[in-house]
């Protein structure tokens, strides 16, 4: 079974063989985790986004995905990005927002990944109410299979913190 950390701090001064980066569909940098994530980086993740919007994903990248890239300057290996849904009342994008961690745990595993660290995947811009974007978050990573042993999930703020905190007493009660 993984690991699970909660820390409040910058995703981009995390060491983890990859950081998750909460991308925006095009791959080229935005705002928050993203731009955060681009900034510090530097030029070889975008120029490993730009390749990528080339060849593989020419319309971007849906979401629910993930692909993986340089990590560029960032004390990680690689960086996994994953497109989260934008929330929403009208439609229940649950299963997008839960596809974000399992595909990143999956690529994550593929390229032989032991430390994962992820921030709250639509929790920010994309407006997911904080308490349920942690409780997916926690319960897809303790459930899903894989081969990574730690997940640390690196949150901005003090709310989001205690938020993945209470989730990971319920799950870890549940269980």
């Amino acid at each position: 079974m993984v690991e699970v950390l909660i820390t409040q701090g910058d995703i981009t001064e995390t060491v983890a063989d990859v950081v998750v980066n909460a991308a925006n569909s095009s791959l080229l940098g935005g705002g928050g985790v993203d731009g955060a994530i681009h900034r510090r980086g530097g030029p070889a993740i975008l120029a490993a986004c730009r390749d990528l919007r080339e060849h593989s994903y020419p319309q971007g990248l849906p979401t629910g995905r993930a692909t993986a890239t340089t990590a560029g300057h960032l004390p990680a290996d690689h960086v996994v990005h994953t497109v989260g849904p934008v929330y929403t009342r009208r439609e229940d994008r649950t299963d997008l927002l839960r596809s974000c961690y399992v595909e990143s745990l999956r690529i994550a595993a593929e390229l032989g990944a032991v430390t994962v660290a992820f921030p709250a995947v639509s929790a920010g811009v994309y407006g997911w109410p904080i308490d349920d974007a942690a409780r997916v978050a926690v319960t897809t990573v303790l459930t899903t299979p894989t081969t990574v042993q730690r997940v640390i999930f690196v949150l901005f703020s003090a709310e989001a913190r205690a938020a993945f905190e209470t989730a990971l007493r319920a799950a870890t009660e549940v269980r």
